[in-house]
């Protein structure tokens, strides 16, 4: 079963689950945001959720972290179905930046549209409830995580963006989600803590701010002859920051 709690300094969440549930996972997200050129308008957000998909990958790997859970049988468990081994099963772990997990979140409710229109299929097919899941389990860590009243103006915004008549994300510049990402990080815990809610609503909302990355990249990208998401921003992530 996939878990995911804050880090230590709440620059992020940890996601944790057995080979299996990270290999569910891993397949569901794939599937869901379709093949290269599928969906062209959301090639650079495609991009963000295989992101994800790299560190469950080489989680898997044994490339990232790893922790002791109960696996519910102790010793007089085992002695009664006559079975012996550990009390313990192993999960493995990745972080993921929290202004990146609310972004990916909130994009895969436009890839699972996309994905249940394309192919035609029904709304309780295993792909996009193993997605739905994850989205799941991800909200009941910010409603663990954040003070009663700031849940509550979050919520919204999921619902916002869970609007079947709308594709949200198409299109979008996600060297805005990379601002957002570095501006979190160099935020002590506690602005963090309290600006988790208000990130979430620039990143479900195409407020003033958003709009003015849009257009400071499609004029350096005019500028320059190339397309959009080829430009980066210009601020660089920390080489080291604590989770």
């Amino acid at each position: 079963m996939i878990s995911i709690k804050p880090t230590q300094h709440l620059t992020g969440v940890t996601v944790s689950g057995d080979v299996h549930d990270f290999q569910e996972l891993y397949d569901a997200l794939h599937d869901i945001v379709g093949e290269e050129s599928e969906y062209p308008h959301y090639d650079a957000v495609r991009i963000r959720v295989l992101g994800v998909c790299y560190d469950i990958r080489h989680a898997i790997m044994g490339n990232r972290g790893a922790k002791h859970v109960p696996n519910g049988l102790d010793r007089d468990g085992m002695k009664y179905l006559s079975i012996t081994g550990s009390e313990m099963n192993i999960y493995l772990t990745f972080e993921v930046l929290l202004p990146e997990m609310i972004f990916v979140s909130y994009a895969l409710n436009d890839f699972i549209h996309l994905y249940e229109r394309n192919n035609k299929t029904h709304a309780w097919n295993a792909t996009s409830m193993a997605v739905r899941k994850f989205q799941s389990t991800f909200a009941t860590c910010l409603e663990e995580t954040l003070p009663e009243k700031k849940f509550a103006q979050l919520k919204k915004y999921f619902m916002t963006s869970n609007r079947w008549d709308l594709t949200k994300y198409e299109g979008y510049m996600t060297q805005y989600v990379d601002t957002l990402n570095i501006k979190f990080i160099h935020m002590d815990q506690e602005k963090r803590e309290k600006n988790i809610s208000i990130f979430a609503k620039r990143l479900a909302e195409k407020d003033h701010r958003y709009m003015q990355v849009f257009h400071e990249i499609h004029d350096i990208a005019r500028e320059n002859g190339v397309h959009p998401d080829e430009i980066r921003p210009i601020e660089q992530y920390p080489d080291d920051y604590e989770w």
